[in-house]
């Protein structure tokens, strides 16, 4: 499939171009500065200038399906987050809306379902996600929303734990990308909405068992 992946740049989103790439997929990486284009190169995507928070037209034709890891990040303030996490995101969805790319695979979080019990500094980003992932549930498009708990660094373990409500831990950010990436293929994961995390159960086995 060609894949656009929104957020390409980031931690999450290069490993998803790496996982993409090893599926045998086409990785289409959306990014706002040419500068960038080199990177996603050598990470074997092919550069896509475009912006979130601007017209995405251009960036989604010829898609077969959406990724959308991208974040505002921490260290920028709550109208980024607006702009990014929820408009941002919103805009990509009803793109794919218009030019009729029925599959979106959402990044999330976990917590979103309860944005005011999370802590007091992310309560604003869990309530801009809660938003994208209502307005991506209520779209036309054949979705699966991911929420991983807290993201790690550490070498993918190829095993996690899913579903709807699992608790709190923490999970490598290579194996997000995995499942983001094993959910965009798999038929069985439209319209689902879990949690996951590090866990006993191999990623394939877990996702089919949702």
């Amino acid at each position: 499939m060609n894949v656009l992946v929104a957020g390409a740049n980031g931690t999450t989103g290069r490993l998803v171009l790496k996982e993409l790439q090893k599926a045998g997929h086409e990785a289409r990486a959306l990014i706002r500065n040419k500068e960038q284009a080199h990177d996603m190169k050598e990470l074997g995507a092919t550069p896509v200038i475009g912006d979130l928070e601007g017209d995405l037209s251009e960036a989604v034709k010829g898609s077969d399906a959406i990724i959308f890891a991208a974040g505002s990040g921490s260290k920028t303030g709550p109208d980024k987050t607006v702009a990014v996490d929820r408009d941002g995101a919103i805009a990509l969805i009803e793109e794919a809306e218009k030019q009729q790319i029925s599959r979106f695979v959402m990044l999330s979080s976990m917590g979103v379902d309860q944005p005011e019990n999370g802590p007091e500094g992310l309560q604003h980003y869990l309530e801009m996600k809660a938003e994208a992932d209502e307005r991506l549930e209520s779209s036309r498009l054949h979705y699966t929303i991911v929420r991983p708990g807290a993201l790690t660094n550490e070498a993918g373990t190829g095993k996690i734990k899913a579903g709807v409500k699992i608790g709190r831990g923490s999970v490598t950010r290579e194996d997000v990308a995995s499942v983001l990436v094993k959910a965009m293929e798999l038929e069985h994961t439209n319209h689902k909405i879990f949690e996951m995390l590090n866990g006993e159960q191999n990623i394939d086995d877990a996702l089919k068992a949702l």
